[in-house]
């Protein structure tokens, strides 16, 4: 079950810098628009520190991570939704990813250039937002020519859509993403399926200078407050820096500087949460390793992303709470205290949860 999080913005306002802070991958990042052309891809382990104290506790030979896929997609520019700049290969790849990590330039820099000449956070982001629901009008009013032909079949399913659609159109036509329409789930899980731009969840990420962002920061502030969006604050530059030193040396650095993790491990974190995801754990053979899973994911389906086998022939899960797990010090005492459940197959994974899946194929 992969996820995958697209870093989006103008030209020019630091994506590619954040993107290799993330992943170390090396895209390349120069002063000029489309330096990105095709989408650079990175998979960024999720910093866990349950993971560690499982570890510590347990010594296995391999410990795994879950993770995360960004993608590193070319800077929009005004009109992509007709095609300008890189637009359709801009926007094709925005529908290819699960969630949206919107960078927005919050600093000065005479040597940087911007392509509207300064630096306005809200007027950046609205660029944005409007090619994204200019490109769903698009869509939508082609979709809706199609489903106006196929109404006489009295198709209810087209029917529900047909109005569901016509709804869409009424409130992006008033600059309103889909993604803050209040509706029912049967309806949400329709527009899921036709991979709207603007109902992909989204983050803004501030990219800042360590000085003088404080207005930039208001304006964002107020601007996610009334969208009911969320943003968070990353200094690129030094987020970029902090990733050459070795571990150790980073966290001597936070420390004095009073931070307790990085913004690139707040970002992830936030992106975690952003996708509705939750971690349980697996201890089986000589691995130890975390495991992704939507919230409200059944003991099953999180039997089948270890392997299908599993589905197939569960039995039952053996689950431990995680603080119950630290407190006793190892699964064989917390079976002695009776601290390990038999759960079944509808039984709901909580994040934290360490689980041994019995099957039978």
């Amino acid at each position: 079950m992969s996820f995958r999080c697209g870093i989006i913005g103008l030209p020019n306002v630091g994506k590619s810098t954040i993107f290799n802070a993330l992943t170390m991958a090396g895209a390349l990042v120069a002063n000029y628009p489309f330096t990105t052309i095709e989408p650079n891809v990175g998979v960024v382990p999720i910093p866990d520190e349950r993971l560690e104290r499982i570890a510590a506790l347990i010594k296995p030979q391999k410990v795994t991570y879950t993770s995360i896929e960004f993608v590193d997609i070319a800077g929009l520019v005004k009109g992509a939704s007709r095609g300008e700049g890189l637009g359709n290969q801009f926007l094709h790849h925005i529908r290819e990813v699960d969630a949206i990590i919107h960078i927005v330039r919050c600093f000065d820099d005479d040597n940087i250039a911007h392509v509207d000449g300064s630096v306005d956070p809200v007027r950046d982001i609205d660029v944005i937002n409007t090619e994204l629901m200019l490109a769903d009008l698009g869509f939508i009013e082609r979709k809706i020519d199609r489903d106006e032909k196929l109404l006489k079949t009295g198709n209810k399913t087209v029917h529900i859509e047909f109005d569901l659609l016509n709804k869409v159109r009424t409130v992006l036509g008033q600059g309103i993403n889909a993604r803050n329409l209040s509706l029912p789930e049967d309806q949400k899980s329709i527009l899921e399926q036709l991979n709207l731009l603007t109902f992909k969840k989204i983050l803004y990420v501030a990219n800042c200078s360590e000085t003088g962002n404080e207005k930039y920061i208001r304006a964002i502030d107020e601007y996610t407050q009334k969208e009911l969006s969320k943003f968070i604050i990353i200094y690129g530059n030094f987020e970029a820096e902090l990733t050459q030193l070795a571990p150790e040396e980073q966290k001597e650095f936070l420390d004095d500087m009073g931070l307790h993790e990085s913004g690139l491990v707040h970002l992830t974190h936030e992106v975690y949460s952003l996708l509705n995801l939750i971690s349980f754990y697996t201890t089986a053979g000589i691995e130890l390793r975390a495991w992704k899973i939507p919230d409200g994911t059944n003991a099953l389906h999180a039997a089948g992303k270890i392997h299908s086998d599993m589905e197939k022939g569960f039995i039952r899960a053996e689950v431990i709470n995680f603080d119950d797990f630290i407190k006793v010090g190892g699964l064989g005492t917390a079976k002695e205290k009776g601290l390990v459940r038999l759960e079944g197959k509808d039984y709901l994974i909580h994040d934290g949860d360490i689980i041994y899946f019995r099957f039978h194929v």
